[in-house]
């Protein structure tokens, strides 16, 4: 079960990685296509750094729930007993799980409601679904990866990549 979520996070991060070096090139087309005279800066690259800076930032924020990066408070862990810590680690993947559910749900219909009203200013032939659809699929790996934590704090091993 381990290389299958290290093959999921792993394949989140590649896409991440992928979405960063498309914002880098486009941002660098233009930059270099606004001092060269007679070269028209593309329309469409605005829009489209936008879209991959959204879906880059709600992935990672769901990936860095793995290794435990946010801000979580552990200050009185050391002083309660282990079985009582355990407890209430349980509780806090329960909660942002059920977050990232309501994540899906009503993402997804927020995506699908937008979606369905307007597409892109440089690229009317794209619908504005892909702006919004990084809000359930976000949710869907922050899934993933508290049902991960849940399993592995079941089954007696760490939480996690603390």
């Amino acid at each position: 079960m381990n290389k299958l979520y290290d093959g999921f996070h792993k394949g989140i991060l590649v896409l991440c990685k992928c979405l960063l070096i498309i914002e880098i090139v486009i941002a660098a087309l233009v930059v270099v296509t606004r001092y060269m005279p007679g070269i028209v800066v593309p329309t469409w690259s605005e829009e489209t750094i936008l879209t991959c800076m959204v879906y880059m930032a709600m992935l990672s924020a769901a990936m860095g729930l793995r290794r435990h990066a946010h801000i979580r408070m552990t200050a009185f862990d050391p002083f309660l007993p282990q079985k009582a810590v355990k407890v209430l680690d349980l509780f806090g993947y329960f909660v942002v799980l059920a977050f990232a559910l309501v994540m899906v749900v009503e993402g997804w219909k927020f995506a699908v409601s937008m979606g369905a009203k307007g597409a892109y200013a440089s690229m009317p032939f794209l619908s504005k679904f892909w702006l919004y659809f990084p809000i359930p699929l976000s949710g869907l790996v922050t899934c993933v990866v508290e049902l991960e934590q849940i399993f592995k704090l079941l089954s007696g091993k760490e939480g996690g990549e603390k």
